[in-house]
């Protein structure tokens, strides 16, 4: 049961819910905001939405996402009572392998240019998902995102903020010149278009997939790989199709957290919430400090089992449902000391990115889409074919080179991925749809949130505002600075190594979530981070 329990005395977030009847979206941009209930007002449904708004994120969060990364959704079908499941990530070169590497003196994944660069997969991801739910035209979509950007867009203020910190990861003359304009990051409210973007929209607008998979832009993105000595070429880009997949879930007291199966990193949220499960979370709810310790050890066994088992499972077995079964979650928390922070775990450390967008939609028939799109490190790889002015994204930076991991790089392989939309169902209808940007913070955003909702009885606003902590690696925990105060202090007696923001790259390091949820009456209620630009709109 949803719930507020506000009076003027208890305003946690700084910011109020936005409830609606009809229609909700909500993003971390307000120019996406309102693109998307544009659609929604206009009579298209929640996917139609969803496909609007995130592709004008591309392009108001160019260094964050757009055409030249990943998607994935969780689809809510109202009358089929049914939640579908859609990896829309690229796979490896045909070419790709750890011999090609190492033939080339490489013994590291690279982490930016051409070879870290798999095939993008967010255009075949929103088509097909049009193609099956939609009701409106891609044309009619992608408008607001070609008119962005074509006739410009003001920057807004923490997007302007992390634009500047972006840039000097701009090494290609040409991605400069795309992205930095005047020759540096722009200044709040300047205007910024991007008109080579636009004609690669407006070709995307006409042709649908094939209008990036084949033509013009493939042929770019071909040449451009060819003049680094990259690997994809034009059967690579033609022969991509997103996957629908059965979405993994787990019951978490009286809900159902549901998630992309792998290679997608959802698995790490369900693990540390049946992990939670076993320790009494609403009687810790009176002592912060032992709280948060609960929470961070389930993620830090977690993530073990992560770094273990995540991969594309077209290509390698992988034991899902021994992982998700209950007595494995209480062997796992039968490793935790309520008294003592566990420094030593089994696995690898994992590579953080941190560039990505959320959105989530609901319309008047019930429909709601969780959104993940991607292009991993801020611009990706750094490549900007020329005149597209698309970034590719470096999701080959997720493959080990292992050759006995079942993460290991392999041609037509899809890497590890980060992004995760997440659903959380009641009664075995959505309660919330929400999800945590933000790289490797993701799946503990996700057990940070619904431990809120559930568990401290949170309204969704509340629920993301709530300050956060980024586990690391082996002992060594980041906090926000609310939290470093309320409970650092007893978290260090415990023996986990507390660190400031700075060590999950400030405050965005912690991520940024947005929601809805939906209660008894059909009434939707959005909630957008406060440590993002965004906003929920809803009517």
């Amino acid at each position: 049961m949803l719930t507020s329990d506000r009076t003027d005395t208890n305003l946690r977030s700084g910011r109020s819910m936005v409830l609606g009847r009809r229609g909700m979206v909500c993003s971390s941009q307000p120019l996406a905001t309102q693109a998307g209930i544009d659609v929604l007002r206009d009579g298209g449904n929640a996917v139609d939405a969803a496909i609007c708004t995130a592709a004008a994120l591309g392009v108001v969060e160019p260094f964050m996402t757009g055409v030249g990364g990943d998607c994935f959704m969780l689809i809510w079908k109202a009358d089929e009572a049914k939640l579908y499941g859609l990896n829309g990530s690229g796979r490896a070169p045909a070419h790709a392998g750890i011999d090609e590497l190492e033939s080339r003196g490489i013994r590291d994944t690279p982490m930016l240019g051409i070879l870290s660069v798999t095939v993008p997969g967010a255009v075949d991801a929103w088509c097909s998902a049009l193609d099956r739910f939609g009701s409106q035209p891609l044309d009619r979509l992608l408008a607001p995102a070609i008119d962005y950007a074509e006739q410009g867009f003001p920057v807004s203020e923490i997007i302007s903020y992390q634009w500047q910190l972006a840039a000097a990861l701009l090494q290609e003359e040409n991605a400069k010149r795309t992205f930095l304009p005047t020759g540096k990051a722009p200044a709040l409210g300047e205007v910024v278009r991007f008109p080579e973007l636009a004609r690669s929209l407006q070709h995307i607008a006409r042709d649908g997939r094939d209008g990036f998979y084949r033509g013009a832009i493939a042929e770019a993105i071909v040449a451009a790989s060819r003049e680094r000595e990259g690997l994809i070429d034009e059967r690579d880009l033609a022969d991509h199709e997103s996957e629908w997949v059965e979405p993994i879930s787990t019951d978490y007291r009286d809900y159902r957290l549901c998630e992309i199966p792998p290679n997608g990193q959802g698995l790490a949220a369900l693990l540390a919430l049946n992990i939670l499960e076993c320790f009494d979370m609403q009687g810790a709810a009176s002592n912060p400090a032992a709280a948060s310790h609960l929470k961070i050890e389930a993620v830090k066994l977690a993530y073990a089992d992560r770094n273990r088992w995540v991969a594309d499972p077209s290509q390698a077995e992988l034991p899902i449902d021994e992982l998700l079964s209950k007595d494995y979650a209480q062997g796992r928390a039968a490793l935790v000391n309520p008294a003592k922070a566990l420094k030593s775990i089994a696995a690898g450390a994992f590579r953080a990115g941190a560039d990505t967008v959320y959105l989530t939609t609901a319309d008047a028939n019930g429909n709601m889409v969780s959104l993940i799109n991607s292009l991993f490190y801020p611009f990706g790889s750094g490549v900007v074919p020329e005149g597209t002015g698309i970034a590719l994204q470096n999701r080959g930076y997720g493959f080990s080179l292992d050759p006995t991991h079942p993460n290991c790089l392999a041609p037509r392989k899809r890497p590890f991925h980060t992004i995760i939309p997440a659903m959380l169902m009641r009664n075995g209808r959505p309660a919330v749809s929400f999800g945590v940007m933000g790289g490797d913070m993701q799946a503990q955003g996700h057990v940070q949130v619904v431990s809120n909702i559930v568990d401290a009885a949170m309204n969704p606003q509340d629920a993301l505002a709530e300050p956060r902590f980024h586990y690391l690696e082996a002992d060594r925990v980041a906090l926000e600075p609310e939290m470093h105060e309320r409970v650092g202090a007893e978290l260090e007696a415990k023996g986990h190594q507390i660190l400031g923001p700075d060590a999950a790259l400030g405050r965005g390091g912690f991520g940024g979530a947005q929601a809805i949820a939906v209660d008894d009456e059909g009434t939707y209620w959005g909630a957008s981070d406060p440590r993002k630009d965004g906003a929920a709109a809803g009517f």
